[in-house]
């Protein structure tokens, strides 16, 4: 068989571990794994040498905002930096666009405004909102990966939060079919205005047990209705214990964190830098370090960027005032990597977390691993290179960044979205469950 190409790696990283390989690719499809000296014919033939060869990353939590909020980002910006950081699937968050994705309308609404735009595949999450558990079923026949809800204001109107009966509503609807809520787990109870605006006021206004509280709700209706759950961008490590009990009970629970809460803390968060606010907040070093523990126990299974942009007039003020988001879905690869070294993990833990696992969550069964069969979604990472964070390189619209000045290490030297060459033209594709 002669095959369109083949990509030569030492450092091949595939379910089985790291080592050296050839991935040959036909038709936009991984064809075969040969060994790196193995002869193969192809039209073309890539040897990276020591660079390494990953598969393209999936980024389970990107907010795009297009239509409605194209200002703030939209599909061609966002994918593009996608594409720049080895990310070649984004999920596409059910807000901050408008119309929300909270009917089958508004997805179509949402996949015109992308088609022929994106350098990155794309799906969608459904939305779950007060009064549209009717349109639930709809839109997981039309294709979303899921559905998002919040247990708290969401910060914008036409995404209002869920309480605890409209919570259940949801959950015994989506789990007639099977489908899977992600959920933005903090109490309003447990929330309160901030003091003033510094970030301690801030930190202060969204403590720990806002997390656990809305976190031993959500799993209780996991429970009570067999509905599988996942708890998006946990930043709350003490709520580890309850999630790895859970799951060892049989409770269909699952936990994300991103890689702000792995790489930056609390403490090191300078006065009115409000790139650093997000929510739930950035926590102490201490709260960082035991989130590195529930990755390596498997409590947390996914590292997603949760890329939240906005015009730089709404990052102006306090932390009191300003828009909580970071813009990571370039940097998120060499963070999480910089980062995971430094603590003796591997590059096939940081495909694990970025790639593998949040392919699993939203059912692209095809993506996130270097196998025969899959998609031809490959990235070649330098993981001994060094560069430093300039916001003037990064793609997304609005380059806001609490990375700016910083060097990391681990180099994207180039990708290929289905065997081609990503990044300049946008040869991304819209996806759904039956095409994923």
């Amino acid at each position: 068989m002669t095959h369109d190409l083949v990509v030569r790696s030492r450092r091949v990283v595939t379910p089985g571990g790291e080592g050296p390989g050839a991935v040959c690719v036909r038709g936009g499809l991984i064809t075969a794994l040969a060994g790196y000296d193995e002869p193969v014919t192809a039209q073309e033939s890539v040897d990276l040498g020591e660079v390494a060869l990953l598969p393209g990353l999936v980024d389970s939590h990107v907010h795009v905002n297009e239509p409605g909020r194209t200002g703030w980002e939209g599909f061609a910006t966002a994918t593009r930096a996608a594409v720049a950081g080895g990310v070649t699937t984004i999920v596409d968050m059910p807000l901050n666009a408008i119309p929300p994705t909270v009917s089958v309308a508004a997805l179509a609404a949402k996949r015109a405004a992308a088609a022929g735009r994106v350098h990155a595949d794309v799906a969608f999450w459904g939305g779950a909102i007060p009064g549209n558990v009717p349109a639930l079923r709809e839109l997981h026949e039309a294709g979303v990966t899921g559905f998002k809800c919040f247990t708290s204001p969401s910060g914008v109107e036409e995404f209002p939060a869920l309480d605890e009966a409209g919570i259940r509503s949801a959950m015994t609807e989506i789990a007639t079919f099977g489908g899977l809520l992600i959920v933005h787990a903090e109490d309003p109870g447990c929330l309160s205005e901030p003091t003033g605006p510094g970030y301690p006021e801030f930190l202060a206004s969204r403590p720990p047990d806002a997390e656990g509280a809305a976190i031993a709700m959500i799993a209780g209706l996991s429970e009570e209705t067999g509905c599988r759950a996942h708890i998006v961008h946990l930043s709350d490590a003490g709520s580890l214990r309850t999630l790895r009990d859970l799951r060892e009970r049989g409770v269909p629970i699952s936990a994300e964190t991103c890689p702000h809460y792995l790489t930056l803390c609390a403490e090191e968060v300078p006065p009115e830098a409000t790139e650093f606010k997000c929510c739930p907040p950035i926590r102490a070093a201490a709260n960082r370090e035991r989130l590195w523990d529930g990755l390596a126990r498997g409590t947390i299974s996914c590292v997603v960027s949760d890329h939240s942009p906005c015009p730089p007039e709404l990052k102006r003020g306090g932390f009191d005032t300003a828009w909580g988001g970071v813009s990571s879905v370039q940097l998120g690869l060499p963070l999480v990597w910089t980062a995971a070294r430094e603590r003796g993990h591997s590059l096939a833990d940081v495909v694990r977390w970025t790639a593998t696992a949040p392919a699993g969550l939203a059912g692209l069964r095809r993506k996130g691993r270097i196998a025969v069969g899959h998609d031809a979604d490959l990235v070649a990472f330098d993981p001994a290179g060094t560069f430093t964070v300039d916001p003037a390189a990064l793609h997304h619209r609005h380059p806001i960044t609490p990375y700016a000045g910083r060097t990391l290490t681990g180099v994207v030297r180039q990708v290929w979205l289905r065997g081609l060459p990503a990044g300049d033209e946008p040869r991304g594709r819209l996806l759904d469950r039956s095409t994923a």
